[in-house]
């Protein structure tokens, strides 16, 4: 093994330990159970339920008739394959299990498949789960008709390479959609690189890397191993070699909750309208999407 794998094996291990200890869990603290409400066991389902609805109410915007119905196609793949990488508590995969799509979960970490596996038996869903590596993929070329990944590949410590094999295992013809975050959002540029790394010098000490590492995920837990956030033509270069019609959109879901929280004195002077074009152009998400190169 090369040098340049052996680290790539390395890093990758470190990130799949972090996870497993530090789960999104979207508790009151990274990696924890307890909510506004109290505490809850992890794995059980009252926790999987009160995960989905933290986890939904920080998204309202993207849900219509059912859950993330206004980013996922689910009835155009009810009953075809279709890859999550990067399921975490599970609550994607179970949505399209729910829609009858022949869902596959894969995750690094251990505890995002232990607690997928067991929410599709309390829930009486039908799905396959699979530890695996984004970069390495153990799946067929063009096995699957979908394949999407949400807030979970910028944690890569190869990103164009996930991105590589999640092309690979998608069949020519087949959709994709990829929430990675923005390094041009407000919350990047005032907590991580403002507040942070300016007011607080830690920009002194940290490269941009480990920044954006130590204050993404999990910053209240000494920051997670990798976190590198992309821009919006940053996205286009990494997904243009495979597709023809990429589509970059951002998704500013969190402003709402960044005004509400943190500044709810601005959030009550700034008209609606505003706020809502502010989220358009500054929000912490991109969503990308497009059609793999090759079908009829």
């Amino acid at each position: 093994m090369s040098e340049q794998s052996e680290e790539g094996q390395g890093a990758a291990a470190e990130v799949a330990e972090w996870w497993a200890e530090n789960p999104m869990t979207y508790g009151a603290a990274h990696g924890q159970t307890v909510y506004e409400d109290g505490a809850y066991e992890l794995g059980t389902r009252e926790f999987f339920e009160r995960v989905d609805r933290e986890f939904y109410s920080w998204n309202q915007p993207l849900h219509g008739a059912t859950p993330f119905d206004r980013l996922f196609p689910y009835e155009r793949y009810r009953g075809r394959p279709v890859l999550e990488v990067g399921c975490g508590m599970g609550t994607m995969a179970s949505n399209w299990a729910r829609h009858g799509a022949r869902v596959t979960a894969a995750d690094l970490n251990r505890t995002a498949i232990e607690m997928t596996r067991r929410r599709f038996e309390l829930f009486g869903l039908e799905g396959r789960v699979r530890q695996e590596d984004a970069r390495t993929l153990s799946f067929a070329d063009s096995e699957f008709d979908y394949a999407y990944s949400f807030g979970v590949l910028h944690h890569s410590p190869d990103l164009a390479r996930s991105i590589a094999e999640l092309m690979r295992v998608l069949r020519p013809g087949g959709g994709f959609g990829v929430m990675l975050y923005n390094r041009r959002s407000v919350l990047y540029r005032y907590n991580v690189e403002y507040l942070q790394g300016f007011l607080h010098y830690e920009n002194q000490f940290l490269g941009p890397l480990e920044l954006a590492s130590r204050y993404g995920d999990g910053d209240t837990a000494e920051g997670n191993p990798h976190t590198w956030p992309i821009t919006r033509e940053e996205a286009f270069d990494l997904f243009n070699p495979y597709s023809r019609d990429v589509s970059v959109r951002i998704l500013g879901t969190e402003l709402d909750s960044i005004f509400r929280q943190m500044l709810p004195f601005v959030g009550r002077l700034v008209p609606r309208f505003v706020r809502k074009s502010w989220a358009r152009r500054y929000g912490w998400s991109l969503w990308i999407t497009g059609t793999k190169d090759g079908g009829l």
